[in-house]
Order: structure tokens, then C-alpha cells, then sequence
């Protein structure tokens, strides 16, 4: 594994930030130790132990005939906000993406239960889901939390370093894999990029955590955020939270309900009908108001 960089001080976050992200962007991965709190892993994956019971195995080469995997996980547990809005993932993923969107979204919650006999996954990038343009643009971030020790003999993910970016045109990886092995408080973020999979589980234990991942805003995300989180239940969420999961435009007028940002439908008095209201990137803006002021000036008087 590859060497991994301490956290410096919470008061110099943006240098932190700029450190992880640096490393990504270099690695295609990153391994960040002591990014989330062992308590509220442990206690949110005591809340989706039900699920993890009850969920059926996975149909298909790709999921995994020995996988359990299940999402919506911010409506299942009350724990699952803070990994999700962790402000160093967040700031990192910012980052990376931040070139290409004007605000980031989020792209999935998912718990994985790698249950012993699994089979190692087909190694992939997640960003060829969307069928982009692939070596010029980021599309998403991936963040693996660790419920249970990840090591080699029960799965752990496998990265290929560098395979990422530009790299990614290339019919086959430079180097080969690596097995991230992890404990629960570490994150792996990776780059949609990046070649990654699912290693086989030869152990006698279930391997389990969760994977969030954020996509650039304008994409149509892997889960359907306002199915898995409607009006009801993302009312609950604190706004910056409702924001990622899809209750805010991105400039211009995407995702709108009626014309307006559709966090107005998290009010408790929504009225009946709305006006349309632009909400334009600057530049747009100010395309706008120049072609509205020529024209208002051309009127002839009187009109």
C-alpha cells in the first residue's frame, strides 16, 4: 500500500484539503486514516444490520452472487449523514470536481456485504456508466467506508494506481493492482477513472461497508435521489444535506420543479401555482440583462 499522508490541524482544512486532493489526483486513490469517527461507523452498522440480514443476494456476474448490496441509506440510519457530509471528503471531492460543475451532487450511498465465497468483480470504472468523453473530464468520487476490517483474504477493494485519467484511454493498466487494506475510520477515495474492483472473499467473514460516491451536478445519478429520498423524508435533512441529494438547481435551470429550485417543495406551505424563475449562471446572466436592456431601448415610445 501506498504511503499515506497525515492529517495536518482542522484549522488549516483548506491545506489539508489541497494535500488529499494533490494525492488523488496523482494516485487515482487515496487512503485517508482517521477520516470518520469507529462510534458512529459501528452504530450505523448496527442500524443497518436488519438490512443486511434481509437483503437477498445480488443477481449477476457484476453485482456479485454472494453480494448483498442496498441502498438509500441516508432514510435508514440516522448515522449515514455524517460520512456522506464529511467536510474533508466533501472538500476534496469539491475539488476534483469543481472544474467541470458548478456544484457537486450526490451520486449513491450503497452497503456491501462481501460474504465469504465471493468471487473477485470484474475490474472497471465507474465512470463508463455515463459513456463520456473519457481522459479529459471527472465525472465522479468515489469514497469507500470500512464497516469491518478490509483486508485481502475477505475482499478488499483492489485499485490500480495511475490507471486513471488520460491513462484510462489505454487498452490495458501500466502497473498492476493493489489490495487497500482498511479499518473502520478510513476512507478510500478513488476517481471515477481509476481501474478498481471487488477483491474475492476466501475468509470465513462477512466483509461489509458502505460507498459513497459524488458526481459532477448535471449528470443523471447512479441512484434516483428523489425516489430514494422524496419530499417526506428529505424535509428531515438539514438544508446542505437536501441540497446534495438533489433539492438545488444547477445553473442553468437544471433539475428545476415548476421553474424554481425544487427545495421549495421541502416547505410546509407550498403554493398551488408558481412563476417560472431564471436561475442563470453570472455570465449568462449578464448576457440576459444586455439583450433585455437593447431591446427595451429599441421600444418604440410609447408602447
Amino acid at each position: 500500500m501506498m504511503q499515506m499522508i497525515r492529517p495536518v490541524p482542522s484549522a488549516d482544512r483548506d491545506k489539508e484539503i489541497d494535500a488529499w486532493t494533490m494525492r488523488l489526483l496523482d494516485q487515482g486513490y487515496c487512503v485517508i486514516p482517521d477520516a470518520g469517527s469507529p462510534g458512529t461507523i459501528a452504530a450505523l452498522d448496527q442500524d443497518l444490520a436488519g438490512d443486511f440480514a434481509d437483503t437477498p443476494f445480488c443477481q449477476g456476474g457484476f453485482y456479485g452472487a454472494r453480494t448483498r448490496r442496498f441502498g438509500r441509506l441516508l432514510a435508514r440510519s440516522s448515522h449515514a449523514a455524517a460520512l456522506v457530509m464529511n467536510p474533508l471528503v466533501l472538500g476534496v471531492a469539491g475539488r476534483v470536481l469543481g472544474p467541470w460543475c458548478e456544484s457537486i451532487q450526490l451520486n449513491l450511498t450503497q452497503a456491501i456485504a462481501l460474504h465469504p465465497g465471493a468471487l473477485s468483480q470484474l475490474p472497471h470504472r465507474d465512470q463508463d456508466m455515463w459513456r463520456g468523453t473519457s481522459g479529459e473530464v471527472e465525472y465522479l468520487v468515489n469514497v469507500m467506508w470500512p464497516f469491518t476490517p478490509y483486508r485481502e483474504e475477505n475482499g478488499a477493494t483492489l485499485v490500480w494506481p495511475c490507471s486513471h485519467g488520460q491513462h484510462a484511454l489505454e487498452p490495458e493498466p501500466a502497473g498492476s493492482s493493489v489490495t487497500v487494506e482498511l479499518d473502520p475510520g478510513a476512507a478510500l477515495m478513488f476517481l471515477g477513472s481509476t481501474l478498481h474492483s471487488a477483491g474475492g472473499n476466501r475468509s470465513t467473514s462477512v466483509r461489509r461497508g458502505m460507498i459513497v460516491s459524488y458526481c459532477l451536478g448535471w449528470l443523471k445519478p447512479y441512484e434516483n435521489q428523489w425516489l430514494a429520498y422524496p419530499p417526506a423524508i428529505a424535509r428531515n435533512f438539514a438544508p446542505d444535506l437536501a441540497a446534495l441529494v438533489g433539492y438545488r438547481q444547477h445553473r442553468p435551470n437544471l433539475g428545476n420543479y415548476e421553474g424554481q429550485c425544487p427545495s421549495v417543495l421541502l416547505a410546509d406551505n407550498l403554493p398551488a401555482h408558481l412563476g417560472a424563475v431564471d436561475a442563470l449562471r453570472p455570465d449568462q446572466q449578464a448576457l440576459v440583462d444586455a439583450y433585455v436592456t437593447g431591446q427595451e431601448e429599441c421600444r418604440p415610445a410609447g408602447e
